[in-house]
Formats: C-alpha cells, sequence, structure tokens
C-alpha cells in the first residue's frame, strides 16, 4: 500500500519536493496527459523541420503542374492507340527488354516485330479531310414493325479531293460502317441503311465518325461530324369509339353531387335569403308560395381524364411482352382522348407524359421502361403521381397480372365518389372479361384487338 503524501513530505529531512524527486536509474513519472505533457505550463519546444519531407513537397509542387501538363497534351496522342495496339506495345516492350537481359537473340527479335508493325500503323494516321457530313432518317416517327430508312450524306467542300475512309454510325445498339471512296471538289456521296423497328424505342443514329488507322486495328483516329438523331418507333395502338375512349357524354361537364347556387344542371327551389343572387329568383313559385324562392344548381365539373399506369416490373409477367401490351393500351386510349380534345393526364412512376399533342404523346411513350421498386405500394404510387394533377372526373389504372384486385379498390379510394374508376388489367393472352370489385369495374385484356370490346361493355 503506497504512503500518502503528507507521510512522504515527513520523510524528507532536507525539505525537498519527494514527489519531483527521481532517483537514479528509475523510470521517471510521465503526466497523464502523454509523455510530451508540461505540468509546469512552460512553452512547449518545436518540433524540428523535417528535411526530406520539405524537399518532397517542395519538388511535388513544381512537377506536379508540369505532369498535368504534359498528361493533358499526350492525352490525345494515348487515345489514338487501341486496346490491341497497347498490348502489341505491351508485348514489344517486355519482350526486347527480357531479351536484352538474357542474351536471346531470338527474343529480342520477336520484340522488335510489334514495335515495327506500331511503327509503320503510325503512316496511316496521317491526312485530313473536309467532311461535310449529316445523317436523315425517313420518317423520323414510326410504329412498330414499319420499315425506316436512314440517309448519310457526305459533301466535299474543301479545294481538292478526299481520300478514301471508312465511316461509322451507330445505330442503337448496332454499328452500320461505310467505306467512303474519293470524293472530288464539291462532290457529294450517299449512303443508306436500314433501321430496325421490331421493338418500341427510341433508337440514335449517330454520331457519324470518320475513321484512319491500319488494317489490323492498332492505331486509330477518330474524328466527330455530327450529332445523334433519334427515331421514335411508336407503340402499335388501336381505335376506339370516342365516347369508349373519353368515358364522358356530357357534353358541360359531368355533374356531381354537390350543390352550388349557380350552375346549369338545375336539383330544386329553396326560400330566398339575404344575399342570394337576385337573378335566380323563381318568379312563379314565389307568387304561388308567397315568398321568394330561389334556384339551386347541381355543380357540374369539367371533363377531366386521369390515367395511371405503373411500370413497376413486380406487378408484370417476367415476359416484357405484357409490358408492352400495357404500353399500347395505354396509348390507344389516351390517343383517342386527344383527338377528341377532353383533357387528359398520364402519368407513370418515373414520368409524366405530354398530353397537348399526340405526337408528343406518343413521343414519351416510346421512352417508357420497366422500373423497379419506385415506390413502395400502387397506393402510394398513385397518390404521389397524382395530386399535383386537376381533379379528375375518370381515372383509369393501368396494371399488369400481378397487381391484386384490392390494390385496385386501394387506389380508387384516393379519389372522391364523384369519380369514376375503371381498371384495366393486362394479361397476355387472357380471355377477355369484366370483373367488378367492391363496385369498380376491373376489365382483363389478353390483347390490344380486345379493348374496344371490353371497353364498349363497361359503360
Amino acid at each position: 500500500m503506497s504512503e500518502t503524501l503528507e507521510q512522504r513530505a515527513a520523510a524528507a529531512p532536507d525539505g525537498s519536493d519527494p514527489v519531483r524527486t527521481a532517483t537514479v536509474g528509475a523510470p521517471a513519472e510521465t503526466s497523464p496527459d502523454g509523455p510530451d505533457a508540461h505540468d509546469d505550463g512552460g512553452p512547449v519546444p518545436a518540433r524540428r523541420p523535417n528535411p526530406v519531407r520539405g524537399l518532397v513537397d517542395g519538388v511535388g509542387a513544381v512537377v506536379v503542374p508540369w505532369v498535368r501538363v504534359a498528361w493533358t497534351a499526350a492525352q490525345p496522342v494515348l487515345t489514338v492507340v487501341s486496346g490491341l495496339g497497347w498490348v502489341v506495345l505491351a508485348i514489344g516492350v517486355i519482350a526486347t527488354v527480357a531479351g536484352f537481359i538474357l542474351g536471346w537473340a531470338e527474343l529480342v527479335f520477336l520484340g522488335f516485330v510489334p514495335l515495327a508493325a506500331l511503327l509503320a500503323s503510325v503512316a496511316y494516321l496521317f491526312g485530313r479531310s473536309t467532311f461535310r457530313i449529316s445523317i436523315h432518317l425517313n420518317p423520323s416517327r414510326v410504329t412498330v414493325g414499319e420499315r425506316a430508312i436512314g440517309q448519310v450524306l457526305i459533301a466535299n467542300p474543301g479545294n481538292r479531293a478526299t481520300t478514301p475512309t471508312r465511316l461509322e454510325v451507330p445505330v442503337g445498339y448496332g454499328l452500320a460502317e461505310f467505306a467512303i471512296p474519293a470524293i472530288p471538289k464539291d462532290g457529294e456521296h450517299e449512303e443508306l441503311f436500314a433501321v430496325p423497328t421490331n421493338r418500341r424505342a427510341v433508337i440514335p443514329a449517330g454520331p457519324a465518325v470518320s475513321v484512319r488507322g491500319d488494317q489490323l486495328g492498332l492505331l486509330r483516329r477518330e474524328v466527330r461530324w455530327t450529332e445523334p438523331v433519334e427515331l421514335f418507333v411508336h407503340p402499335e395502338t388501336t381505335r376506339l369509339h370516342p365516347t369508349a375512349a373519353g368515358l364522358i357524354r356530357d357534353l358541360e361537364g359531368l355533374v356531381t353531387k354537390t350543390i352550388t347556387n349557380n350552375d346549369i344542371s338545375f336539383h330544386a327551389l329553396r326560400g330566398y335569403v339575404a344575399g342570394d343572387d337576385r337573378r335566380y329568383i323563381h318568379w312563379k313559385s314565389s307568387a304561388k308560395t308567397g315568398q321568394l324562392m330561389v334556384r339551386q344548381f347541381e355543380e357540374t365539373r369539367r371533363s377531366q381524364l386521369t390515367m395511371v399506369m405503373t411500370t413497376d416490373s413486380r406487378y408484370y409477367a417476367e415476359d416484357e411482352d405484357e409490358f408492352e401490351l400495357a404500353v399500347s393500351l395505354t396509348a390507344s386510349i389516351a390517343t383517342q382522348v386527344i383527338l377528341d380534345q377532353v383533357p387528359i393526364s398520364v402519368v407513370t412512376d418515373r414520368l409524366a407524359l405530354r398530353t397537348h399533342t399526340v405526337t408528343s404523346f406518343l413521343d414519351d411513350s416510346c421512352r417508357l421502361q420497366l422500373a423497379e421498386g419506385t415506390f413502395d405500394t400502387p397506393r402510394t404510387f398513385a397518390r404521389e403521381t397524382t395530386k399535383r394533377l386537376p381533379a379528375p372526373s375518370v381515372v383509369i389504372i393501368v396494371a399488369g397480372s400481378r397487381l391484386e384486385a384490392q390494390e385496385y379498390r386501394g387506389i380508387q379510394r384516393l379519389f372522391g365518389p364523384d369519380v369514376n374508376v375503371f381498371g384495366i388489367r393486362v394479361e397476355r393472352g387472357a380471355r377477355a372479361s369484366i370483373k367488378d370489385v367492391a363496385g369498380m369495374n376491373v376489365m382483363t385484356v389478353g390483347a390490344l384487338s380486345d379493348l374496344a370490346k371490353v371497353m364498349s361493355r363497361a359503360l
């Protein structure tokens, strides 16, 4: 058991502080804050500068900017070497160095061959072309299955003939390659290519790139001449009866159960209250009853159709044809409604489609893709995507075969009792039918040709 400070002070007759006295050879006591802490509060001695670190920092401050400038200048040159060219260069360097180290003449010769091939390939990079290139798609908008032709027009506005070159035009996931012959001064050359249109999509064509390089593909110099142009492959649609498409027959709007003091649809008479508009006093009834009677009306709402189409892959079969059928059904209804000049809004999980013209709507429908888990539930999806839209009079829900019937009902409850809500369940190959889900019609459609028949039965 250690003695107390008072006992230690009494045991020191010379009056020295035993707490600060250290025995020779014994380890000195350190502060709990570490060996560098000082109890007397004196200044901390400055650390000696590290000369090696200072030298490295100084060299780095001078060298790094120059390295960046050199890399920026060398980058266009380095991009000329293809992936195969880098492999051939690495083989040549390794074989040559190893041959000199090991003293193998055969290995040195083996290293010189690829290096010589790279050196010879440089000659193919020289030359300048003065092209004026344009890409045209005819037509620029087609329906699935229709033929689309692309045209590449190459003109030479220079003062002398061009040398033969190779032109590459990416088309979707493919690549169109053309061997361009020598074009005389002020001459033109035309190339045609076909664009596959078997699937709904937005297919980019371009940019047109001229390529110079050797036949082995070791070096490759590209010059970009155009920007990409887009081909819209619209979904297949079917013609609908106007009333079946709009689901609205009232030219003045949809009558609701809300009572108002001024509108079009007459409802009943009531007693006059101070402040009522005198224009709505019914004088014949007032004369019979002996008191002023005013008209009441049922509020009419402007026709507004809202289509809610989920693109969540959880609600579609693994076959993408079911999703494509859903897009075609949505496009068929929306196209007819737009032609009938009825206000409509079409929303999906990630995109609100433009509906001011048929062309703009079909262009946007080409960009629809299956998504994964954008919203937790279909009800959340419908609530978030429609809360900023105009109040609808009719709502149509489009989903795949994996969306349960109660999910349709959950979306229906988001809207008021005056809103007509319909569901379209897409199941490719299924028999067309209509099912009542708690007073809501859910139509099952298995083919695009069944849509008009099913909607006419649902009305």
